[in-house]
């Protein structure tokens, strides 16, 4: 729901219901990940996507009528042999969707969560998909020091549960995870959804992933701005102020003067294992001591410019300063995948390309070159598709 947060938190402040559906659990080509989101308010307005056009008719109704109901559901979505034009995924792949109606103020957590993920707050919301019939819908918001919600009018009948529901949720949104989680009606873990079990869909909402830019030059620029593009957050630093200036870089979130090592030194607390570093200075007396450090941190990415000259001295210069070939061996240079690129755009594109493939698991051959799974970083369906619901 991050992608909508302001168009919910719109319709939710002016008082005005709308029905949430959720991709809970995908399988196959599915064309959206878990957390992709389609909102209807009670006008029939409509914002945001499941399944960039396959199923979004039949999920528009079904927020329709969630919202005349006042009841949540849980709808599974596949490509149908038997009749072409039926409601599926013409992809092949298998889309578990969950519809909730919301009414601003009838909900503790659904009202937190909304208001959290406007404000950029970290929060992590977990709702009840499967399970007894009295529980689906229930929600729990969680941020790193409060909870809101609950699973039941009785808190005390379902007191261990929650306690439970609040540990998992609070763990995923540490990792920034997103997925389903099954539990015992008791609150221990179950290897698979059935009687006695509830299912949850805990979707964490984090600040966007960082992009740090190293050296104000034309190239970074367009990184700058297919890094925007891309969701980062993107900051471009370089120790020379008439370069790195907001004026040549307008699509960046922020423009620091600093030498890079100690610009980096002074974000420990503001970097993890989504951030990517794109190193462009190419010029050992800023890339050594940037590099030294970074290669060294638990970063998602690390690339540097330079030709393949320049990569083998600045890595013989890295293995002067201590580092070993396995930290080294983390550092993607020179940057970027081999797309004949040439103009700054032109390399922009290929550094995205990269970071996509490196993030994702992409083996960086042309589609039309295989015919496995186009979605590399997908679980097996038996692990990814979300369970029917049950009743008690």
């Amino acid at each position: 729901m991050q992608d909508i947060a302001a168009q919910l938190h719109a319709w939710h402040a002016s008082g005005r219901s709308f029905a949430v559906a959720s991709v809970v659990g995908v399988s196959g080509s599915a064309p959206r990940d878990p957390g992709a989101a389609l909102a209807v308010d009670g006008a029939g307005e409509a914002v945001g996507s499941v399944s960039g056009g396959c199923v979004e008719g039949a999920v528009y109704e079904l927020c329709r009528e969630a919202i005349a109901t006042g009841r949540p559901v849980l709808e599974r979505f596949g490509f149908s042999d038997e009749d072409a034009f039926a409601v599926g995924l013409t992809c092949g792949g298998i889309l578990d969707v969950f519809v909730q109606p919301v009414t601003p103020g009838a909900d503790p957590a659904i009202d937190a969560g909304i208001a959290y993920v406007a404000s950029g707050t970290p929060v992590a919301l977990a709702r009840v998909i499967a399970g007894p019939a009295a529980l689906l819908g229930a929600a729990v918001a969680v941020t790193a020091d409060a909870q809101h919600g609950a699973l039941s009018p009785a808190p005390s009948t379902t007191a261990p549960l929650e306690r439970a529901v609040a540990a998992e949720a609070r763990a995923m949104l540490e990792a920034g995870s997103t997925g389903t989680v099954v539990l015992g009606l008791d609150g221990r873990p179950c290897d698979e959804a059935g009687l006695g079990s509830v299912t949850l869909f805990v979707e964490s909402y984090v600040p966007a992933p960082r992009m740090i830019v190293f050296g104000a030059i034309d190239f970074a620029a367009a990184v700058t701005r297919i890094g925007r593009f891309l969701g980062y957050r993107v900051t471009v630093c370089d120790a020379r102020p008439v370069f790195a200036t907001e004026r040549r870089f307008p699509d960046a979130d922020e423009v620091v003067v600093d030498w890079p090592h100690r610009y980096l030194d002074s974000q420990l607390d503001r970097i993890d294992g989504r951030t990517v570093l794109c190193v462009l200075t190419h010029d050992a007396k800023f890339d050594i001591p940037l590099l030294e450090r970074a290669l060294r941190l638990p970063l998602g990415y690390v690339g540097a410019m330079g030709s393949r000259r320049t990569h083998r001295d600045r890595a013989a210069r890295l293995r002067e300063a201590g580092l070993t070939d396995a930290e080294i061996a983390r550092l993607r240079s020179p940057i970027g995948l081999d797309l004949g690129a040439r103009t700054p755009e032109e390399t922009a594109v290929s550094v995205a390309a990269e970071i996509v493939a490196h993030r994702r698991g992409g083996s960086c051959l042309p589609l039309s070159a295989g015919d496995g799974p186009i979605h590399h970083d997908l679980a097996a369906p038996q692990e990814s598709a979300a369970p029917r619901p049950h009743a008690a």
